[in-house]
């Protein structure tokens, strides 16, 4: 399938998929304003997230393709109607679930461990996360702050996370790259998904084939 990309194309999977990473991911918890969700979705994308997990038990709705600026292509959507079963799922993959919030017992971000598998929960624009998530939290993380006001937008508040630990994993030495497995599904799901006739050209080598 990759005959039929561009060698431009090519190259840029390769240069994109080098830096993916699943030792990190995201969690959205009911966000009501669809262009937090989207704009979240975006920073993944940027700082190599591969994958976003979003709650959905009160707010159900579509990924806003404007503000997502095509990184719905780009990045997996793991949904969830329940914040119970999207936390069991994400701790049987041997995430530690991170509520960033402030709290009691507070990490913040530069002292954050970045060698730990951790999901960064972001809840609510008014209410935050859920009591919920944050009895089920493996720890609290947040940004420091100087000046009056004490909260960020949840996507700014995630832009500046992801940036930050993703920045640190990479100066380590563990293996934070998708594995040989996962780059190759990810190739023909791009392909699947930037060539316009895949499907016609599927058929037919499924044809030539029998």
């Amino acid at each position: 399938m990759e005959g039929y990309l561009t060698e431009s194309r090519k190259s840029r999977f390769d240069a994109v998929l080098s830096q993916r990473t699943k030792h990190f991911t995201v969690a959205t918890e009911d966000v009501y304003q669809l262009h937090n969700t989207s704009a979240v979705m975006r920073s993944c994308d940027v700082f190599g997230i591969q994958e976003i997990n979003i709650v959905e038990e009160q707010n159900s709705k579509n990924i806003d393709r404007e503000i997502a600026m095509g990184a719905q292509k780009w990045v997996d959507l793991n949904r969830y109607q329940t914040v119970k079963d999207c936390i069991s799922d994400l701790k049987q993959k041997g995430y530690q679930i991170v509520a960033t919030t402030p709290h009691t017992n507070d990490c913040e971000l530069h002292d954050f461990d970045v060698t730990k598998k951790s999901c960064f929960f972001f809840g609510r624009e008014t209410e935050g996360l859920s009591q919920e998530v944050l009895d089920q939290a493996d720890c609290y993380l947040k940004i420091p702050m100087v000046g009056f006001t004490e909260s960020l937008n949840i996507s700014v508040s995630a832009a500046i996370i992801l940036q930050h630990v993703t920045t640190k994993l990479k100066q380590t030495a563990i293996n934070w790259q998708l594995t040989e497995k996962e780059v190759l599904e990810k190739r023909l799901d791009w392909c699947k998904k930037t060539i316009k006739s895949y499907d016609e050209i599927a058929e037919r080598y499924d044809v030539l084939k029998k």
